[in-house]
């Protein structure tokens, strides 16, 4: 049988995705990390309710240095996610669909997401 030269389908080492589908997977990660986060606050809202000896235990288990870069991961996926919301509900208007638009929007959503879980870290 014959061999024949045909292109193949483009992978992930030959496609480049574009900023607005990089933005889109993250989106769908950051629902998934909100999701799993949320064991994180129900966790917090136990220590509250149980009293005070469960309320230290819960403090100390914050305090360590991981589980604060997943409550700081957390706020930034909170932040990310309402921010691509917006973004969506542009979108709903019919607006901003030029390929310029959409990676200025893209951009502008990581910096304002980024910017406002900075200034509520620095705030609590």
């Amino acid at each position: 049988m014959k061999q024949m030269n045909r292109p193949l389908s483009p992978h992930l080492q030959v496609y480049r995705l574009p900023l607005t589908g990089i933005i889109s997977i993250t989106h769908r990660a950051t629902g998934v990390f909100l999701a799993m986060g949320l064991i994180l606050v129900v966790y917090i809202l136990f220590g509250i309710a149980r009293g005070e000896n469960s309320f230290t235990e819960m403090q100390a288990f914050l305090n360590w240095t991981i589980i604060k870069l997943i409550y700081w991961g957390f706020v930034y996926a909170l932040f990310f996610h309402l921010v691509h919301g917006i973004r969506h509900l542009i979108w709903d208007t019919g607006a901003s669909f030029e390929l310029r638009t959409m990676d200025v929007l893209a951009v502008t959503e990581l910096c304002i997401s980024l910017f406002l879980t900075v200034i509520t870290l620095l705030y609590i």
